[in-house]
């Protein structure tokens, strides 16, 4: 008994040091913008298994930027896992949470930092503390795929939203009645919602004009060396030529429309009609330029949009054929096999060496 004893007084030692060096170490952070306690605006961060850091990290700095520029406690951050364990990103690296979700309260908003596979989560908990804190008044929002666990949650109803444009076609396939656009971020009454990446730091950066100031705002793109703050409407992927390296604006038309017109394909007579070029001009600019074929490039594009089909979503392999232009499953499984090196039933086992998917 004595040991024990002995022990709990060790720990409440142990713990008394450690919260007063905390105290100390927040202290000596005040001017970089970490202050102790609530700030005007308690945000709240749910970090699920497999978060995405940077978004996260983004969206935390702005917070951290914008008291440090005015000199107030404009916002305190807060952090909540799945458990009371750390939260571990799909990097790797592990985040400390304050609490589990369910015992979050007091948040002016809580905003969801997506895991790798949303399609995949099921945490009944997480989704019923979720609802519970809307209700509460809790203003909701996501990061990355976070929009996809708001959706699963009954929580964006009419109001628009966004998500990484790698998790858009499954996304739209799983919640047909949404007002989901390909946006680098939506603001629609209460509820944020943004692609991910680095338009986590644009939608922070507006966010901060819009409670604040646009000058406020500046200052903190200025300090991460951030050129402007993009508007909501610039697009979430890079352009054709940065993608490809084609400069050729015959060549880059022909690309779009082909990713544009993944269902029901166009012929290479098609495309070329409707660039100006003729048909044996496209086919060797495609060689010159892409060393392949317009038919060969194209069938790749609805590959690759088929493997994140079946990756996203519970479409059958002859539903996802008939998505990305395919006349039968066995044709696509074919092509697929020989373009990826395992077959859609090999995909979806989890059994297959995933290549990347343009």
């Amino acid at each position: 008994m004595q040991c024990y004893n002995h022990h709990l007084s060790c720990l409440s030692t142990t713990r008394n040091y450690d919260a007063q060096h905390h105290r100390r170490m927040t202290t000596s952070l005040e001017r970089y913008g970490v202050y102790e306690g609530s700030g005007e605006k308690r945000i709240g961060f749910f970090l699920p298994h497999t978060f995405a850091m940077l978004p996260f990290i983004a969206a935390v700095e702005t917070l951290r930027a914008a008291n440090r520029y005015s000199g107030q406690h404009l916002y305190s951050w807060h952090c909540f896992g799945e458990t009371t364990d750390d939260a571990v990103a799909n990097n790797g690296m592990r985040q400390p949470v304050e609490a589990a979700l369910h015992d979050a309260a007091d948040l002016d908003r809580l905003i969801i930092c997506g895991p790798h596979e949303p399609h995949r989560y099921q945490h009944d908990t997480a989704l019923r503390s979720l609802k519970k804190l809307a209700a509460s008044g809790t203003h909701m929002g996501g990061l990355d795929t976070g929009t996809w666990v708001l959706a699963a949650s009954g929580l964006v109803g009419e109001r628009k939203c966004t998500i990484h444009w790698e998790n858009l076609p499954g996304f739209r396939e799983a919640f047909p009645k949404l007002n989901v656009s390909s946006e680098l971020f939506e603001i629609d009454g209460t509820l944020v919602t943004c692609a991910g990446g680095d338009a986590s730091l644009d939608m922070m950066l507006t966010l901060l004009s819009n409670e604040h100031s646009h000058e406020l705002a500046a200052q903190v793109a200025e300090l991460f060396i951030h050129p402007g703050i993009r508007r909501a409407g610039e697009p979430q992927r890079m352009g054709i030529t940065q993608r490809t390296g084609v400069f050729h604006p015959g060549l880059v038309d022909c690309l779009e429309l082909m990713e544009a017109n993944v269902e029901q394909p166009l012929t290479t007579a098609e495309l070329s009609e409707m660039v100006g070029i003729s048909k044996r001009q496209l086919e060797r600019l495609f060689r010159a330029h892409l060393d392949t074929t317009p038919t060969h490039y194209y069938q790749q594009t609805r590959l690759n949009a088929g493997h994140r089909l079946l990756e996203q979503t519970s479409m059958t392999v002859l539903e996802v054929a008939v998505e990305v232009g395919f006349a039968s499953a066995g044709h696509f499984s074919k092509r697929f096999r020989s373009h990826f090196g395992y077959s859609p039933r090999d995909l979806r086992a989890g059994v297959a060496q995933v290549k990347n998917v343009r």
